[in-house]
């Protein structure tokens, strides 16, 4: 066991030029760093039992919760529970660095949700 970073930890490629990083991956809590070049976005999705607390570190972030649309700037975040719908969106000019912390892992948990979000 030691430091971790992003220069060190397990990469993976994800989305539209998404890139995350898994500072730690246990089965009862995940932290990852992701980067979201601007323009891109997640398929909206919902999590059986992880929840999840996005943290933005740079940028700009847009969440849509269950229907309800936040802006996070750099130093704000936003608490997922468990079964909500959302959607991560990056509708900035520049890329936006954020941590993503589920408990338990969220990887295997997802399910796309298709329907367009409430009004």
């Amino acid at each position: 066991m030691g430091t971790v970073s992003t220069g060190n930890a397990e990469h993976y490629s994800w989305g539209q030029g998404c890139d995350g990083w898994h500072l730690l991956a246990v089965a009862d809590l995940s932290v990852i760093e992701e980067r979201m070049p601007a323009g891109t976005a997640e398929v909206r999705h919902r999590h059986v039992r992880a929840r999840q607390f996005f943290y933005v570190l740079e940028g700009e972030l847009m969440i849509e919760l269950d229907g309800v649309a936040h802006r996070l700037h750099a130093g704000e975040g936003l608490h997922v529970p468990p079964g909500l719908a959302h959607q991560v969106r990056n509708a900035a000019a520049a890329d936006t660095r954020m941590l993503v912390v589920s408990s338990p892992r969220s990887h295997g948990d997802r399910i796309d949700v298709q329907e367009e979000p409430a009004a």
